[in-house]
């Protein structure tokens, strides 16, 4: 985006503000020079009309504007003046403050690192799965879920078409408490290579996608999966001979029940014959090692029904109002 940038934008820029303000100006003051028109009796003459009639005799008449408006909006020029030398806004001018919205952003990350660091700190020095356990850590976790995760796993996060289950014991990379951590911080990039073409026609890949559903006991045709039994070969490098997956690689499970994209034959078809590309980007530039390992205590727990310590409402209460304060609530989590 930068390379469509260059010191011309900034003069640019600062030609179009100071061309506005001075036509402000110039257009105040011509309709200064409005007055209202005075008979040879000095009363006002009655105002020209702007030829607009409503409900027959209501006229709209071509007075002078207020004084009082015109003075006020003078002062709006003038203070766009002062605001444009003391803060940036006037193309390349930093304004005497050296305001700018990076260093607004790091500041305000810096004083809050400094006042929440130490509870996030706290935690990251312990096991992930005492982490899991902390009424206040869990408190937070959820937090940071619905701000971070809630977008693609929904705020119950128990996932959609292409975006896992977080609450059940199937993992694509494994369930460890560690392997969790590193998928937060890292991310995974998940691909099915198009296969229809190794398979054969779409009898064949037909007949391998009743096979892939008889691994799970799923309805199939048994004469069409025992024909694409030996077709299978082609998928045994990534889901094993026994179809049971293989976590080092994302490899998903074939031998259960759990679908990412549906468990129907049409489905199935089309991930053989078209591929699959998912991926859950890296959070280590987002979030904080302190931040992550508290999040991934907190989906750790999801999976494995780890329930907080019971505490009374107004220890509730309080723990609430610190993990609100250390991690504001997502209003844009999905379910």
């Amino acid at each position: 985006m930068a390379d469509f940038f260059n010191e011309w934008w900034g003069i640019g820029i600062a030609t179009i503000v100071a061309l506005g303000m001075v036509f402000c100006v110039v257009l105040l003051w011509s309709q200064s020079k409005v007055k209202v028109k005075v008979g040879a009796d000095g009363k006002p003459l009655p105002a020209e009309t702007t030829g607009h009639v409503w409900d027959g005799t209501l006229m709209e008449q071509n007075n002078p504007l207020p004084q009082w408006w015109k003075w006020l909006f003078y002062l709006t020029i003038v203070f766009s003046v002062g605001y444009l030398i003391v803060y940036p806004g006037f193309g390349g001018n930093q304004g005497s403050f050296g305001w700018s919205q990076v260093g607004a952003y790091e500041k305000e990350m810096k004083d809050g690192e400094a006042q929440y660091g130490p509870i996030f700190n706290k935690y990251l020095a312990m096991d992930i799965k005492d982490v899991a356990k902390d009424p206040q850590a869990r408190e937070i976790g959820q937090r940071l879920f619905l701000n971070t995760c809630a977008q693609c796993h929904g705020s119950d996060a128990q996932g959609g078409k292409g975006y896992p289950n977080l609450t059940d014991s199937d993992w694509l990379y494994g369930g460890d408490p560690e392997v969790i951590k590193t998928t937060i911080t890292h991310g995974r990039n998940g691909m099915m290579p198009p296969m229809g073409a190794a398979i054969g026609s779409d009898d064949d890949v037909r007949n391998v996608a009743n096979y892939v559903l008889s691994l799970s006991n799923s309805a199939h045709d048994p004469i069409k999966a025992a024909i694409g039994k030996p077709k299978f070969a082609a998928c045994a490098a990534c889901h094993g001979a026994d179809g049971k997956g293989n976590q080092a690689l994302g490899a998903p499970n074939l031998t259960d029940k759990t679908w990412l994209y549906g468990g129907s034959i049409d489905t199935i078809m089309e991930t053989i014959n078209k591929g699959r590309t998912n991926q859950m980007p890296a959070h280590k530039t987002i979030l904080t090692e302190g931040k992550i390992h508290l999040l991934a205590a907190y989906v750790w727990g999801l999976s494995n029904n780890t329930e907080a310590g019971k505490v009374s409402d107004s220890e509730a209460k309080s723990i609430k109002q610190i993990a609100t304060a250390v991690v504001p609530a997502a209003d844009n989590a999905v379910k």
